[in-house]
């Protein structure tokens, strides 16, 4: 597979063959990928630790139930970061979590510095009205949150009485708090990429998105204490370690986050590509001592509980969340039989055999397992996911040449029969209310006129025909010259054979094209888990669950997350 390595790939460790883009960047494999140790979450704390970085709360001016302004720090050795938050009493019918929403219970921006009273005053006037403020290039990340309205009371009235809460109770739901937005790279006024990335440790995708989650994470803590301290005095206790570490960041996503993956090719490309190669990197092991299989042993028990605590509503999900159960049960019995890693290249056996056995969530399971076993050999990977490259085109290739790439990638759309209406049902579009992307049925509603261009099956589909008129010699920039319109899909087409997993392989205008598993593909790259499916248009996600607090990061065992188990982290994570 041509990678065309421009960018700075070493490949310092053996590896197997990458598995084809043919195989990975289908929608239904891409909606079953899990998060792993070179997800951005994972990837950031590992900085964070590393670095030492302080954290604490030099402003805290809130009212008995919580109301006021707040200012987190996270101090790096050659940064700070200060996180502003509002948070404010909301109705009930004020409280949604749609893009719609014009009130929420806290609002946050992320500031590059100290944030002066000047601030303070300025983002208090003006990030409780989210996307209709005013900001400055100071600020690297707007968001806000909702509350688990039933499960943050509930724990305020816990730690009020002197108790810790229920392990089950925190577990039915997995956060106190939930963001509805973070949005970050330029927009609404915000500095863009390249300013935030000037800081190493935000140098990766969305770092400084993941950096203000964490964060919010850590003030969803003290501000159920705060209330519970108000509430009960000397008598309330703050929420014990433990019980922390079982909680995350609750998200709502939806179509916003889709385009994404179609409009970055070469950096979908470059995530993808880490994952694979850490995956080849493994599975070229030829052999696996005895400490690593008894890592191995740990991880898929811990998996098994894990899976064991996912459910979903949605009913294809959770079919296919009970398959999974089954196999993962079929794996341990195997191992403890003695029936797994008895060969050579014992990791490669393995993978082998789950993906001529088992299921799509079993295979991308045990990749993320298998990543999680060798941190010597992956964990640079999880800084080459970004990338300044951008499309570009070769017009003095000849149309052969461009027809040979169509017939060697893009068979999938060569062979979808547009004619049929079920393969051109939906359109994708921004909504002028929100400019955020929807999709509506082609042939029911109107605007398809105003169609964005994300249904490059078709695009390309129509190409070919247009080339059959074409002889093979002809110059692309003849053909371009005369036919212009056809400009970025040729360049697409040309950069992208350069990239392969850049390309999602399936028509995403047809009816059987279920947005969240390109939802759940770019999730999993955050570090996101928990998917729960609320239509095949939105999902529900929890970030950070089982990470380790600010005071714990320096522990010999904090980055061991993966899989999280609620109510087993203490003993078995830190």
């Amino acid at each position: 597979m041509d990678t065309q390595r421009t960018e700075s790939e070493p490949q310092a460790w053996p590896q197997v063959a990458l598995r084809p883009a043919e195989q990975i960047m289908r929608l239904d494999r891409m909606g079953s990928f899990f998060s792993s140790r070179i997800s951005f979450m994972r990837a950031l704390l590992r900085i964070v630790a590393r670095d030492n970085w302080q954290f604490d709360c030099p402003v805290c001016e809130l009212d008995e139930d919580g109301y006021g302004h707040m200012v987190l720090r996270a101090v790096a050795p050659d940064a700070v970061y200060s996180l502003v938050t509002v948070t404010e009493h909301l109705e009930p019918d004020e409280r949604t979590d749609r893009v719609i929403a014009e009130k929420w219970d806290a609002s946050f921006a992320l500031i590059d510095g100290e944030a002066t009273q000047d601030d303070i005053d300025r983002l208090k006037q003006n990030i409780p009205h989210q996307e209709a403020g005013r900001y400055t290039a100071r600020e690297l990340v707007l968001s806000r949150a909702n509350k688990s309205m039933r499960l943050f009371h509930y724990v305020a009235g816990e730690l009020a009485q002197g108790r810790q809460p229920e392990m089950d109770q925190l577990m039915a739901t997995g956060y106190l708090m939930r963001t509805t937005a973070v949005y970050g790279n330029g927009k609404f006024g915000l500095a863009d990429f390249p300013k935030a990335s000037a800081h190493p440790a935000l140098a990766g995708p969305f770092r400084a998105e993941m950096l203000t989650v964490y964060l919010i994470r850590q003030l969803s803590f003290l501000l159920v204490n705060h209330v519970a301290k108000a509430k009960g005095g000397d008598k309330a206790v703050s929420l014990s370690p433990t019980h922390c570490r079982a909680l995350g960041i609750g998200n709502s996503t939806g179509l916003g986050m889709a385009p994404f993956l179609i409009k970055h090719p070469i950096l979908i490309h470059r995530w993808v590509l880490a994952r694979e190669s850490a995956l080849a990197r493994v599975r070229a092991l030829e052999a696996a001592d005895q400490e690593v299989r008894q890592r191995f042993t740990d991880l898929l028990q811990r998996a098994g509980r894990h899976v064991a605590l996912w459910n979903v509503d949605d009913e294809i999900q959770m079919a296919r969340i009970r398959v999974l159960r089954g196999e993962l049960e079929t794996l341990n019995a195997q191992h403890e039989a003695g029936r797994l890693l008895v060969e050579a290249k014992p990791w490669d056996q393995l993978y082998r055999q789950v993906e001529a056995e088992m299921s799509q969530e079993a295979q991308e399971l045990i990749v993320s397992l298998l990543i999680e076993l060798y941190p010597e050999r992956v964990d640079d990977l999880a800084e080459q996911m970004a990338t300044s490259l951008k499309e570009h085109s070769e017009p003095a290739k000849p149309i052969g040449a461009l027809r040979h790439i169509l017939n060697t990638d893009y068979g999938w759309a060569l062979n979808t029969d547009f004619a049929d209406p079920n393969e051109r049902h939906y359109f994708w579009y921004y909504s002028e209310g929100k400019e955020e992307p929807r999709r509506g049925p082609r042939f029911e509603e109107f605007g398809a006129g105003l169609e964005m261009r994300l249904g490059f099956g078709y695009q390309v589909h129509r190409l070919a025909a247009e080339l059959q008129r074409w002889d093979d010699d002809t110059s692309i920039a003849e053909f371009l010259i005369k036919r212009p319109k056809w400009r970025s899909t040729v360049r697409r087409i040309q950069t992208l054979q350069h990239y392969p997993y850049g390309e999602i392989r399936d028509n995403l205008l047809g009816t059987a094209c279920r947005p969240i598993d390109m939802l759940r593909c770019k999730l999993s790259f955050f570090g996101a888990t928990g998917f729960d499916p609320r239509s095949d248009l939105w999902t529900r996600i929890t970030m950070y669950q089982g990470a380790p607090l600010p005071h714990e990061l320096g522990a010999a065992t904090a980055d061991d997350w993966s899989f999280p188990c609620p109510g087993e982290i203490d003993e078995n994570i830190l």
